[in-house]
């Protein structure tokens, strides 16, 4: 059993839980095509990236409150309806750190990266999972 002293202590990193399956779309991905992705990868988020550049990220949240909350066309493109910027943790620091970042940033889902490349990403959930072990 995992207590908060082992939670709050560095030893597990975020690239220890983090999950390593990422999905990235360009600006242009309409919200349809999207929201086929995160029901086929059974995932709650995709990473947009303009050539080599992650301008932000769609979550299943930003689909309810901006999609189905204002009634947009589901040809509407990711660029209107994404998180930017990207917000990102190294994979290297301890998870009390993603806690953190996400507490303050008021955030469930962070992008892992290690040397500016993105690594995977890490929730809440994850989070929750560990200190539940």
């Amino acid at each position: 059993m995992v207590s908060r002293e082992d939670f709050n202590s560095s030893s597990i990193k975020v690239q220890d839980i983090m999950t390593r399956a990422l999905i990235t779309v360009n600006p242009n991905t309409t919200a349809l095509q999207v929201a086929k992705m995160m029901e086929q990868g059974g995932i709650g988020a995709v990473i947009v990236k303009d050539g080599d550049d992650l301008v932000g990220i769609v979550t299943d949240r930003d689909y309810a409150t901006k999609i189905a909350a204002n009634n947009l066309p589901f040809d509407t493109t990711v660029e209107k309806i994404m998180s930017s910027p990207l917000i990102t943790i190294n994979q290297g620091e301890p998870i009390s750190a993603a806690a953190e970042t996400m507490a303050s940033k008021k955030i469930r889902k962070l992008a892992v990266s290690d040397n500016g490349n993105i690594t995977g990403i890490i929730t809440s959930t994850d989070l929750v999972n560990q200190l539940a072990k």
